[in-house]
């Protein structure tokens, strides 16, 4: 018991930074409080001594403001930030090393007896008021965004948002570092801070970035066919564009015409 409690404390240090020390979480984090209690009314439950054990997990109800059924079984690190509101079912499983924020439900759909609540993996982090539904698996390392209505699987490592949750796609790694680079040609500098475009804001930003790239890429064509044709004379290529494979965007036909410079002057004065 006392190990477990040494690391739920550690857990503590880990995952908020505003815990000073080891004194101010045993005595101000609620989370804590209905950990570890929960730990007591859960032995409880399992020696049958299932009143008992209601009554346990109803005082930390009352003084937490988290309330854990003493049948659900939950892993070791586990951390419960803030906390207020958090419900967690009777037969929820929860794996090692998981944090929930205030507000979480880990709830059941159906009032049939049996297993009717979800099972999260190790490392899964559910945000504040996120739903999660039914008897359901979200495998190691899920994320599940704010306020997020999850009712079906969630594989490894992925990100779900939304109502109802949707899992959210990655891009790929080739995309990413070349949004990237067009981001910091640009000077946004947060656009790191939004890498997995989970939102409709970033999403914009990724697209517009695209568009971007896209539009260098055929300036730097037509400014290659300008200079071939010896229209174009003295022009400073980007040293990073000329690094990536560019596509032909403007034949030598379309670019290159045999007027006189005169009428070419007129033309781009029209």
């Amino acid at each position: 018991m006392f190990e477990r409690l040494r690391e739920d404390i550690a857990c503590v240090f880990d995952r908020d930074p505003a815990a000073r020390n080891a004194f101010e979480v045993i005595t101000t984090y609620p989370g804590l409080h209905a950990v570890t209690m929960h730990r007591l009314s859960h032995a409880l439950w399992r020696r049958d001594f299932k009143w008992l054990a209601r009554v346990l997990s109803n005082v930390a109800r009352l003084l937490t403001g988290i309330e854990i059924h003493p049948g659900a079984v939950i892993g070791r690190r586990f951390f419960i930030d803030h906390g207020m509101g958090v419900v967690i079912g009777e037969t929820a499983v929860i794996g090692d090393d998981c944090t929930l924020y205030h507000g979480v439900t880990l709830g059941g759909t159906s009032w049939q007896k049996g297993k009717r609540h979800p099972t999260l993996g190790r490392d899964v982090v559910v945000g504040a008021g996120a739903k999660v539904l039914g008897p359901i698996l979200v495998e190691d390392g899920a994320r599940i965004g704010s306020n997020a209505v999850v009712v079906k699987p969630v594989p490894p490592g992925a990100s779900v948002v939304g109502v109802p949750g949707r899992v959210v796609e990655r891009a790929e790694d080739a995309d990413q570092q070349r949004r990237a680079d067009t981001a910091k040609r640009m000077g946004f500098d947060a656009y790191g801070a939004t890498r997995d475009a989970p939102d409709p804001v970033a999403n914009a930003i990724n697209r517009m970035l695209d568009h971007i790239h896209h539009m260098d890429q055929r300036m730097e064509a037509m400014s290659r066919a300008l200079e071939a044709k010896g229209i174009m004379h003295h022009f400073d290529h980007d040293a990073d564009l000329d690094a990536v494979h560019i596509d032909s965007a403007v034949t030598g036909e379309a670019v290159g015409d045999a007027s006189p410079p005169e009428a070419r002057q007129g033309t781009a004065a029209s």
